[in-house]
């Protein structure tokens, strides 16, 4: 098809630097379903496994001969799990609006589950490190994990609609910005700035979204 086999080969010249088309447009459908899981929009799921798909070929650059022969397997492989975990949150918010309901309605997750949050970050930062090196992933290998544990982390955190979701972009964001310039993938590397700005954005937004339903149910029970 000529619109794919243009999007796959398409590349920006900006000096001495090539950035992807596929890159940047990927990264454009990641912003957009960031915005729609902002507003609590069901087609932010969808709208967003796009975005994954192109983003998947581009952080393997030496598997599919980009410009930018570096493979980011964290990069990459966060693609496939945000995919999966997509999919169920694609699921889980279709059906509460399907039962009447809203897509998601926000909440805390509570000190237990943030607890767990932190710990898996950490620990699954540290068991990915070694298994991220011996594959070959571009230095520093921890960076790389963090972003793929807080990735996983974060896309589940939305789907269950804990507002502290928000805050492990946040944190996904500062490591990540650093290592995609390194790796030269100045595209994604810009996004990610903007990303940083959005997702606080974005929980002060749920987090709002929280406060005024536990006060319409304050007023309810009164």
């Amino acid at each position: 098809m000529p619109v794919i086999t243009w999007l796959f080969d398409a590349q920006l010249v900006i000096g001495d630097q090539t950035v992807l088309w596929r890159e940047i447009v990927g990264n454009v459908f990641g912003l957009l379903s960031a915005l729609g899981g902002m507003r609590r929009k069901i087609w932010a799921w969808p709208v967003g496994i796009v975005g994954n798909v192109l983003l998947f070929t581009v952080f393997l650059g030496a598997v599919f001969d980009t410009p930018n022969p570096v493979n980011l397997l964290g990069q990459a492989a966060r693609q496939v799990m945000f995919i999966v975990v997509s999919v169920y949150g694609w699921y889980r918010w279709k059906h509460s609006a399907d039962a009447g309901g809203a897509a998601v309605e926000p909440r805390w997750a509570g000190g237990r589950s943030r607890l767990l949050l932190v710990i898996g970050l950490v620990a699954g930062t540290a068991i990915l490190t070694p298994v991220f090196s011996a594959l070959g992933s571009f230095e520093p290998v921890w960076a790389d994990a963090w972003i793929f544990t807080g990735s996983l982390l974060a896309t589940y955190g939305m789907a269950k609609g804990w507002v502290e979701f928000w805050l492990i972009w946040v944190a996904v964001d500062i490591v990540g910005v650093p290592l995609l310039i390194s790796a030269g993938y100045y595209a994604s590397a810009l996004m990610y700035v903007v990303y940083g700005a959005f997702t606080l954005a974005g929980f002060f937004v749920w987090a709002r979204a929280r406060r005024r339903a536990s006060e319409l149910t304050a007023l309810y029970i009164v």
